[in-house]
C-alpha cells in the first residue's frame, strides 16, 4: 500500500519504518530540511533500538523515502498519516496548530480520495477540526474531493517501539465509515495475523482511549509513589508490598515500581491535556489533579533526602548522578526527573557530575554553559571524589556495580537510589549508607 506520513519525529519514523518493512511504499514528509537531509544520509535523529537498521534496510530496498515536498507526499499516499507534535500550551492544553496545518496542506494538494489519519495524540474532537479544515481548504480551492478522517492513536513505548508496532497489544481505529475500517484492517493485517487485534470504535472514543491509557499508567505510578512515601514513614518495605499486591492478577506487576516520578514526552503532557479537556467539558478531574501533584512532589524526593542527610549543607558538595534519560533505552530527557534533581542541586550550590550511556549529548545541549554541571565518560568517573551518588535512571549497567570500587572512589560513602535497584542490607555490608524509595531508614521530607 502507498502511505504518506507527515512528521518525521519519533512516531512518524517508527511507524514509517515498520510499515515499509511489511512491504508498503512509505513517503515521510517533514518541513525540517536539515532533518530530511540527515535521514537521506541514513542518520537517525532519535535513539530507538533497532530503528536505524530498519530504516537503512527499507531505504535501500526503495520502500521508504524522505522529502520536504508536501505535494509529492499527498499525491503518493492513499493513507495520509498526521504524526506531528502536539506540545502543551501554557494552560496544559494540546497545541493543535501543526496538526491543522498538515490538514490544510493535504487539502491544498489532494486530487483524489484519501484517508486522513491522526496518529498524533490529540484531544477529543480533533478529528472534527481536521475534517473542518479539510473541507474549508477544499472549498477555498473550489474543489470537490472525497476523503475520510480516521483516528488511529499510537501505543509505542520509547525503547521498545519497534516491538510494540510489530506485535501490538491492540490497534485502535476510530472511524464513522465501514469502508475505512476494512482498508485499515488490510494495512495492519501483517502485524495482527495470529489473531485480530483491531479494535474499531467511534472517532471520539478512539481519541479518548489514548489519553485514558496514558493517564491510567501515570495514575499507577503516582499511586505507588504515594504508597512508598507512606511505607517509609511507617517502617514498611515498599518492594515487599509491591510483590504482595502485584501477585493479584487484578493489579499485576506493570507500572507499580516506586521511583522518582514519571517523565518523558507523553505522560506529563497527556495528563495535563486530559485535565484541560475535562475543565473545558465542565468537570473537575480530582484524581488526575492528584496524579500530577504527586508526581511533581516525587521528583523532589531525592533532593529532600540529600538535604536531610547533609544537614542542609549542600553548597560546595559534588553529587554524582547516574542516569539522565527519563527511562532506559532512550536519550529523551523531556520532563525527566533528573532535570528536577539537577536544577535543585545547582540552586542549592552543589555541583553535579553526571553519566548516562545514551543521553549525554542531549544533556550537553540542555546544560551547555551551565556552571556546576559536568558530564563524565563512565559511571565510575562520575563517582570519583563525589560526596554522594544519586541513581535516577535504571539503566541495565547500573544494576550490578562493583560496590568495593564505589566505596573506594566515592568521597562520601552514601547512595541515594531513586529506582530501588539494590538490596539495602547487601549495600550496607560494603560500608555504604543507602537511601532508597519507601524502604530502609525512614526519612521525613526536609
Amino acid at each position: 500500500m502507498r502511505v504518506t506520513i507527515f512528521g518525521s519525529g519519533y512516531v512518524g519514523l517508527v511507524t514509517g519504518a515498520c510499515l515499509a518493512d511489511a512491504g508498503n511504499h512509505v513517503v515521510c514528509v517533514d518541513i525540517d530540511a536539515q532533518k530530511i537531509e540527515r535521514l537521506k544520509r541514513g542518520e537517525i535523529p532519535i535513539h530507538e533500538p533497532g530503528l536505524e537498521a530498519l530504516i537503512k534496510r527499507n531505504a535501500e530496498a526503495g520502500r521508504i523515502e524522505f522529502t520536504t515536498d508536501a505535494a509529492k507526499g499527498v499525491e503518493h499516499g492513499l493513507f495520509q498519516l498526521i504524526a506531528v507534535g502536539t506540545p502543551p500550551g501554557e494552560d496544559g492544553s494540546a497545541d493543535l496548530r501543526y496538526v491543522l496545518a498538515v490538514a490544510r496542506t493535504i487539502a491544498t494538494h489532494m486530487s483524489r480520495y484519501c484517508i486522513v489519519i491522526t496518529k498524533s495524540t490529540v484531544p477529543v474532537g480533533t478529528a472534527d477540526r481536521v475534517r473542518g479544515q479539510l473541507e474549508a481548504t477544499l472549498a477555498e480551492r473550489g474543489a470537490k474531493v472525497e476523503f475520510d478522517v480516521v483516528s488511529n492513536p499510537e501505543f509505542l513505548k520509547e525503547g521498545a517501539a519497534i516491538a510494540d508496532f510489530m506485535k501490538p497489544d491492540r490497534v485502535v481505529v476510530g472511524t464513522d465509515n465501514p469502508r475505512t475500517t476494512e482498508l485499515l484492517r488490510a494495512l495492519y493485517e501483517p502485524f495482527t495475523r495470529n489473531h485480530d487485534r483491531l479494535i474499531v470504535m467511534d472517532i471520539r472514543s478512539s481519541e479518548l482511549t489514548k489519553y485514558a491509557a496514558n493517564a491510567m499508567l501515570a495514575t499507577k505510578i503516582s499511586f505507588m509513589n504515594e504508597l512508598a512515601n507512606i511505607a517509609e514513614r511507617v517502617g514498611a518495605d515498599i518492594e515487599k508490598v509491591r510483590i504482595g499486591i502485584g501477585s493479584d492478577p487484578r493489579i499485576g506487576y506493570s507500572f507499580i515500581y516506586p521511583g522518582t516520578g514519571y517523565g518523558g514526552s507523553c505522560f506529563p503532557k497527556d495528563v495535563q491535556a486530559l485535565i484541560r479537556s475535562a475543565h473545558q467539558a465542565g468537570h473537575e478531574p480530582a484524581i488526575l489533579n492528584a496524579v500530577e501533584a504527586v508526581n511533581a512532589r516525587q521528583k523532589e524526593v531525592l533532593f529532600h533526602k540529600m538535604t536531610r542527610h547533609f544537614g542542609g549543607e549542600l553548597a560546595g558538595r559534588t553529587v554524582a548522578l547516574w542516569g539522565l534519560a527519563f527511562k532506559p533505552n532512550t536519550d529523551d530527557m523531556r520532563e525527566a526527573p533528573s532535570r528536577t534533581l539537577i536544577d535543585l542541586l545547582l540552586k542549592a550550590g552543589a555541583r553535579v557530575r553526571a553519566f548516562d550511556p545514551i543521553a549525554a549529548a542531549e544533556a550537553e545541549r540542555i546544560y551547555a554553559g551551565v556552571a556546576g554541571f559536568s558530564l563524565a565518560k563512565s559511571a565510575y568517573e562520575a563517582a570519583e571524589g563525589a560526596d554522594a551518588l544519586a541513581i535516577v535512571t535504571e539503566w541495565q549497567e547500573f544494576r550490578s556495580p562493583d560496590f568495593d570500587r564505589l566505596r573506594e572512589v566515592l568521597k562520601g560513602a552514601v547512595i541515594f537510589d531513586g529506582r530501588n535497584l539494590y538490596d539495602p542490607a547487601m549495600v550496607s555490608r560494603f560500608g555504604l549508607t543507602y537511601y532508597a524509595i519507601g524502604r530502609g531508614k525512614p526519612l521525613a521530607d526536609a
